[in-house]
């Protein structure tokens, strides 16, 4: 039969397209039949009878600061301070006060993971499992600094959900979260692992897993769990605005705090007693380093690990047991993963030679430790500065370890030499001429002693990873 020249056209064009498939989609002409599964029942069959509802009850005294499941900086815009301090103004009486949050069984003994904040402060812990049974728990231990806690029921016939590899969970993998959002119990939601590694501000061990499986307020502390129904990741935090982007635990950084909190309660984490930060790339070529290589010492403190052994400000450090250190994160989350007392052998470049010092591991100091009530300096000073001390509450909500002490910087007057610095409203002012500064008056003391025409080199902390220098000529 002829063809009819329509049909030819057709042809043409269907055989045009699919070359076009092949050519722009090389990878995907050969990819596994099986890309998006056709539905998550059976996972979620699987997984719900892990996943449990936590209710807690809580006593707040004058009036207290409700927990911000949305990360971001209160300073981001100056004159939002004036929100951050206006709840001190007015305090009123002691309520109680009921919140909910999510957690999942990991073993058959009733231990249940959730996080921090979903328990903190609580005088009840309830847990209410997938067949409405429920239970008084006891709080087992707790991290603050990542965000976890390890609680316990007394039950039986307890089906414990099992830890996967966040490592192994690449990027694009589809994930399933499993919570309470809103109270809305064994809510199932999936999507894929959008990106790993993300730092959020939240504290010093940010290596956060970004999904944009839904999450929401009441999700927090439930599992997220891999096409294999294991636990790669423990839902954390959201943005606030944002759609569709959520954070997670990473799984193979919760299983080694979850190990600790169930032999002894508490989490003990390697220290070096050092101030560090990235390398400039100006820096890597004075120094001939590779790049993405080592970490600056701003400060060796003495009677700390690392002075003791012999490291000082302004070595680099290049690796802790033949491992490359590429940034001043690597560098806190490689030891604080090692054993506090183990004896590592940290690489160092001095003044262009490479060296070796073995250090044994301190203990990371408690990050629980209280601070005093900050005192406020509630005028600028002769540089343009307003600070602030660092208490418990701005530590929490700029993400300062509770280790540090310092002045955080709360205003700049436009025009003064602190405006036109590069300090930003958050920093936090540590050192003045290599004198700590604790609170206000270290620093009305420091500068007093400071004559007209000299310099004061401030010290100051961004966040967990920065430390810089300032020259101010008074």
């Amino acid at each position: 039969m002829k063809m009819r020249p329509v049909d030819r056209q057709i042809r043409i064009i269907t055989a045009c397209l699919m070359l076009f498939g092949l050519l722009a989609f090389p990878a995907l002409s050969g990819a596994q039949p099986r890309m998006i599964p056709a539905n998550f029942s059976q996972l979620a069959q699987h997984a719900k009878p892990g996943v449990v509802n936590i209710q807690t009850v809580k006593t707040i005294k004058g009036g207290g600061r409700v927990f911000r499941h949305f990360f971001g900086s209160p300073f981001g815009n100056q004159p939002g301070i004036e929100e951050f301090f206006s709840p001190f103004r007015s305090m009123p009486r002691n309520r109680r006060e009921s919140s909910l949050g999510s957690g999942f069984i990991i073993d058959k003994a009733g231990y249940i993971v959730t996080n921090n904040h979903v328990i903190k402060d609580a005088d009840q812990v309830k847990v209410i499992l997938h067949d409405d049974q429920e239970y008084d728990a006891r709080i087992i231990g707790v991290d603050p600094v990542t965000d976890l806690a390890l609680i316990k029921i007394d039950a039986k016939g307890l089906k414990p959900l099992k830890f996967g590899s966040s490592k192994d969970a690449p990027v694009g993998s589809w994930v399933v979260a499993i919570g309470s959002p809103f109270g809305l119990e064994q809510t199932v939601t999936a999507g894929i692992i959008s990106a790993k590694g993300r730092i959020i501000g939240s504290g010093p061990y940010d290596d956060f897993i970004q999904t944009d499986a839904s999450i929401n307020p009441g999700n927090s502390g439930g599992p997220l769990l891999n096409m294999d129904g294991e636990v790669v990741g423990i839902n954390t935090a959201i943005i606030k605005s944002g759609q569709g982007i959520g954070f997670a635990i990473p799984s193979d950084l919760a299983t080694s705090v979850i190990d600790q909190l169930k032999d002894s309660k508490r989490v003990s984490r390697g220290w070096l007693g050092v101030s560090i930060q990235d390398v400039s790339q100006e820096m890597s070529e004075y120094y001939k380093l590779d790049p993405d290589q080592g970490v600056y010492v701003a400060k060796a403190y003495e009677d700390n690990p690392a002075y003791e052994a012999g490291i000082r400000q302004g070595d680099i450090i290049i690796s802790v047991e033949d491992e490359k250190i590429s940034s001043s994160r690597d560098l806190t989350m490689t030891i604080a993963n090692l054993k506090v007392g183990s004896k590592v052998d940290i690489g160092v470049v001095r003044q262009g030679k490479t060296k070796t010092f073995t250090v044994k591991l301190g203990e990371r100091p408690d990050s629980s430790e209280d601070f005093q009530s900050g005192e406020e300096l509630n005028n600028f000073d002769e540089l343009g500065f307003m600070f602030r001390t660092l208490d418990k509450d701005l530590a929490d909500q700029l993400g300062y370890p509770l280790s540090i002490k310092g002045l955080v910087v709360i205003r700049i007057d436009p025009g003064s030499q602190a405006a036109m610095s590069g300090v930003r409203v958050g920093d936090l002012l540590v050192e003045i001429n290599h004198k700590k500064i604790t609170g206000t008056r270290d620093y009305t003391q420091a500068m007093r002693k400071i004559e007209k025409g000299q310099t004061a080199h401030m010290l100051f902390r961004r966040g967990n990873s920065q430390i810089f220098v300032v020259r101010f000529e008074k």
